[in-house]
C-alpha cells in the first residue's frame, strides 16, 4: 500500500492504473485490483479519533465504537475495488452532507465539552470534502468506462435498541430510481436472503424496515451520476456483542467468503441488465 495525496489518487484513477493507497492524512483507503463496473464501499469501518478532539470528547471510546460500522471494509476487502473511511464517523460523518457532517450531539448526548474552533471544524471538513472528491474521480471514471455502475454501500446496525425483530440484512432504496432499478434491487434482497451464516442464523432480508437509504454517500452519488445504483446494505450487528464490544471473527470471515461470490454474480447481473438500455 502506497501513502498518497489526493492529487496523485485523482491522477492514478484519471489514468487508469491499478493501486492501493492510504491518503496521505491517513483519513481513507482506496484500492484498484482492476477496473470494473461495481464498486464496495465502507464509509463508517473508522475508528481513528484526532487526537487534539480527544478531551473535548464527551463520549467515550466504546461510546463511538457503538454507533460504527466496524468489519464492513472486511466485508468486501476481496473485491476489486473498495473505498473505506480510516476516521470515525465522530469526527466527521462521511455520510452527512458537509453542512451537518460534524456531530454537535450524537444519539441523544451532547458530543463536545465546548464548540469546536473554526480550524478544528476546517480540518474535519476538509477531509470530508477530499473523500467526495476521489468518490466523485472514481466513480466518473467508471461511467465513462462502463456506462452503467453499481455500488455496494456497506453498513451495519446495532439491533438491542429496536423493540421488534429486524432483519438480518436491510436494504435503503428511498434515494435511488425504483422505477429503473427496482428489479435488480429485488434480485439483491433475495440473494442476500439465501446466505448461509454460522449456528444455523435465519439470514432474513428487508427494504427499507429499518433504514430507508437517506446516507450522504448514496445521495451524493446518485446525485451526480445518473446512471449509478448505490444499494445501502446494513447488516444487523450479528457479528459482534454490541454490548461487550465482541467481534465474532468466525462470523465476520463467514459474510466475508459468502459475499466473494454474491457480489460478482448480483454486480455482473446488474450490468447485463442495464448496459444496453441506455
Amino acid at each position: 500500500m502506497e501513502k498518497l495525496s489526493v492529487e496523485e489518487i485523482i491522477g492514478k484513477i484519471q489514468n487508469e492504473e491499478c493501486f492501493e493507497a492510504v491518503s496521505e492524512d491517513y483519513s481513507f483507503t482506496l484500492k484498484i485490483e482492476k477496473y470494473v463496473h461495481y464498486v464496495c464501499g465502507a464509509v463508517h469501518d473508522g475508528h481513528q479519533f484526532r487526537r487534539e478532539l480527544w478531551e473535548q470528547c464527551l463520549h467515550t471510546e466504546y461510546d463511538r465504537w457503538f454507533e460504527e460500522d466496524p468489519c464492513t471494509k472486511t466485508f468486501v476487502q476481496t473485491h476489486p475495488i473498495v473505498i473505506a473511511g480510516c476516521d470515525s464517523r465522530f469526527e466527521y460523518d462521511l455520510n452527512r452532507g458537509p453542512e451537518d457532517a460534524i456531530y454537535e450531539d450524537a444519539w441523544g448526548k451532547k458530543l463536545w465539552k465546548e464548540k469546536l474552533s473554526d480550524l478544528e471544524h476546517a480540518k474535519s471538513l476538509q477531509k470530508h470534502s477530499q473523500f467526495y472528491r476521489v468518490v466523485h474521480a472514481l466513480i466518473e471514471k467508471l461511467e465513462l468506462k462502463f456506462k452503467v455502475v453499481v455500488v455496494y454501500d456497506m453498513h451495519s446496525y446495532n439491533w438491542r435498541r429496536w423493540d421488534r425483530e429486524v432483519p438480518v440484512i436491510n436494504l435503503g432504496t428511498s434515494n435511488i430510481d425504483n422505477d429503473r432499478f427496482g428489479t435488480i434491487v429485488e434480485h439483491w434482497r433475495q440473494s442476500l436472503s439465501e446466505m448461509k451464516l454460522p449456528y444455523g442464523t435465519k439470514t432474513t432480508s428487508k427494504i427499507n424496515d429499518t433504514f430507508q437509504g437517506n446516507g450522504y454517500f448514496l445521495k451524493y452519488i446518485t446525485n451526480n451520476f445518473k446512471n449509478t445504483l448505490v444499494l445501502a446494505t446494513e447488516f444487523k450487528k450479528i457479528y459482534c456483542d454490541e454490548l461487550e464490544a465482541i467481534i465474532f471473527p468466525e462470523v465476520v470471515k463467514a459474510i466475508e467468503v459468502d459475499l466473494r461470490e454474491r457480489i460478482p454474480a448480483h454486480a455482473e447481473a446488474f450490468y447485463l441488465a442495464h448496459r444496453n438500455a441506455l
